[in-house]
């Protein structure tokens, strides 16, 4: 089996830990049970949702996802007894895959990923830490998230997604390499 035979498996499907949106910028962030995805916009409710315009193009950074097995790890790096997802401001909190996973490190096969039963999204790289989380989780948090911050995503399809929806790898998209042909 070869490597991109490799990076197209996965062991399992994730699941949806926590929705969260952050209503405007400053503002705390609130655990719903449920939201609505839409591309080019994001979650709505959510204030890069409110922001974005309707028909606008898409954006990589439409969604951002978490890793729940990552939270009690975090917050041991920051000196935290424990460390609410909220705190994070991050959309989406996924337990059972590996996120960096997600993306293929090939620029020519795209994964989509089905969350829940309507919803396509792409996972299109690492949503790393700022100023504003080292501010929120004190002294050493910004190195303590480095490679841990989670991941971005477009929304190739919209729909409602749920605490508790499935996350599962749904098809493949081949392209051609830019510069090529």
């Amino acid at each position: 089996m070869n490597l991109r035979d490799l990076t197209q498996q996965f062991a399992s499907e994730g699941r949806i830990e926590a929705i969260i949106l952050r209503p405007a910028r400053g503002e705390s962030a609130v655990v719903v049970n449920e939201a609505r995805a839409e591309p080019g916009r994001g979650l709505l409710g959510d204030r890069r949702a409110n922001a974005a315009r309707s028909g606008r193009q898409s954006s990589k950074r439409e969604l951002t996802l978490f890793q729940a097995e990552h939270l009690p790890i975090v917050a041991n790096w920051c000196g935290l007894g424990e460390l609410q997802p909220t705190r994070l401001r991050r959309n989406l909190v996924v337990s059972g895959l590996n996120l960096i996973g997600m993306r293929s490190p090939f620029p020519d096969a795209i994964l989509e990923w089905a969350v829940g039963d309507e919803v396509i999204i792409q996972v299109t790289g690492p949503c790393d830490p700022c100023s504003k989380m080292a501010a929120e989780l004190g002294l050493g948090s910004y190195n303590a998230l480095r490679g841990h911050g989670g991941v971005t995503a477009r929304i190739s399809a919209g729909g409602l997604i749920r605490v508790g929806d499935r996350v599962r790898l749904n098809a493949i998209q081949n392209v051609e390499p830019k510069g090529l042909g």
